[in-house]
């Protein structure tokens, strides 16, 4: 399990926004992006490119990249 104080301070890297964390899968789950980073022996993997996307962001808007769909 993940302390407290860790969880305070992490952010997904693709956006900066806040974290859930989920116990069963453990992993932290960005919502704005929809990307879900594993926890390894207590360890948060926090690249983003590993991590597990939830679904395809909604179109018009912004994703991993930040780039917001339809954006030429």
């Amino acid at each position: 399990m993940i302390s407290q104080e860790l969880l305070g301070i992490l952010v997904c890297p693709a956006c900066k926004g806040d974290l859930q964390y989920e116990q069963e899968p453990e992993r932290l789950i960005c919502r704005a992006c929809q990307l879900a980073y594993q926890v390894k022996d207590d360890i948060p993997i926090m690249l983003a490119e590993e991590a597990e996307h939830l679904k395809e962001p909604r179109e018009g808007q912004a994703g991993p990249e930040g780039d917001a769909a339809g954006d030429s």
